[in-house]
């Protein structure tokens, strides 16, 4: 005899709940796949009506690398604000102050701050180095060397030579590689679910210039 699944009934709710889970996993598999990951950007860009451009996309996810990685307990000591700094030509203009304004990360206000100075950088906790910093890369993350400074950057093979996370540009799409050795390194803590959305995940360590 066969039984009959209603609404209303508790074999209806139990098939209604177990064909949610079921389409929630595809749906996140799919995402991981394409590597969109929009919960990961939210809410920052996912509202928008128009498609964001590149660096849109990159100012939210240099605020969301700062929900997914943990710094060692010295880095924040003494500090009041949490700095996203930019060193070098700056390729975000005023989209930075506008994606990042107004938001907190380690219950802390994000400030941002444009170096002049590479000795300044020690003091941020993300730290993006612009293209025309490339000649002096290998200086630049001797300086902060254990500092606990999250280095980010758009400079070919970033993460192969000593940064932590760097950009790619796949078709029309914004993905990130991870260098997790350098992380390690640096004594930052990255989180699963930022690995789980890389396009990319490096685990040999920095090779240098």
């Amino acid at each position: 005899m066969s039984m009959r699944v209603t609404p209303g009934s508790n074999l209806f709710s139990l098939w209604r709940r177990r064909r949610a889970l079921r389409l929630s996993t595809g749906f996140w598999a799919r995402l991981a796949t394409v590597g969109i990951a929009c919960a990961f950007l939210a809410p920052l860009l996912c509202g928008q009506q128009s498609k964001p451009n590149e660096y849109q996309v990159k100012a939210a996810y240099l605020y969301n690398f700062g929900r997914f990685v943990k710094w060692p307990s010295g880095a924040a000591a003494g500090k009041n604000d949490f700095a996203v700094c930019v060193l070098g030509q700056d390729p975000f203009g005023p989209t930075l102050d506008s994606t990042l304004t107004g938001e907190t990360l380690d219950g802390k206000p994000v400030v941002i701050r444009r170096l002049a100075k590479l000795r300044d950088a020690a003091d941020c906790r993300i730290l993006f180095v612009s293209l025309t910093e490339e000649r002096r890369l290998k200086e630049i993350l001797a300086a902060i060397d254990q500092a606990g400074v999250l280095t980010v950057s758009e400079i070919p093979g970033f993460s192969q030579r000593g940064g932590i996370i760097q950009f790619v540009v796949e078709g029309d799409r914004v993905r990130f590689e991870i260098n997790l050795a350098n992380a390690e390194s640096s004594r930052l803590v990255l989180s699963s679910e930022l690995l789980k959305v890389a396009a990319t995940v490096r685990r040999s360590a920095r090779s240098g210039g």
